[in-house]
């Protein structure tokens, strides 16, 4: 086996072997933190500002029926893990917004609330079904990916944050 000379980031890899096959780099999905979205107040916010920390972004929508279950979990895991560094970012996919906020009458949020209305950062994560979530570690590597959100599985979701949190 040839011995490996140098390393490439997956970013470079991808953007490398896109040019090479002759496609364009929007079509290769990549989730991280180098993304804009909108806060409550439509300003943009970058998902950069959480650097450092241990950071579970959840895509989620008001029509989204686990996300109804997954809400009361991501704010225990906010209040619970908020001081050791965890941050719990739910970017909203709604078009109209006025029905995100209807749901959050209903089930409130005690973590950041984030806006992509236009879905292209869900684009970006390649995103498959809702809820979707990533976990990020505090070097903002993506370490785990979820698709729904299983109450079965919530000891597990747990520990995952455990673990990066003592990295």
């Amino acid at each position: 086996m040839p011995k490996k000379l140098f390393s490439l980031s997956s970013n470079i890899t991808a953007t490398l072997l896109s040019l090479a096959l002759g496609i364009s780099t929007a079509v290769i999905a990549a989730p991280s933190l180098d993304h804009t979205v909108l806060d409550a107040k439509a300003k943009p916010v970058s998902l950069q500002q959480y650097a450092g920390k241990v950071v579970y972004v959840d895509f989620w929508a008001s029509w989204c029926g686990p996300c109804r279950k997954s809400f009361p979990w991501m704010n225990a895991m906010q209040a619970k893990y908020q001081q050791q560094g965890l941050e719990v970012v739910a970017i909203n996919l709604d078009v109209d917004t006025a029905l995100a906020h209807e749901f959050l009458s209903k089930i409130p949020a005690t973590f950041n609330l984030t806006f992509n209305p236009e879905g292209d950062v869900a684009k970006a994560f390649d995103l498959q079904g809702m809820p979707s979530s990533f976990l990020f570690n505090r070097q903002g590597e993506l370490v785990q990916t979820h698709m729904g959100f299983f109450e079965e599985n919530i000891s597990a979701y747990e520990q995952e944050i455990q673990t990066l949190l003592q990295e």
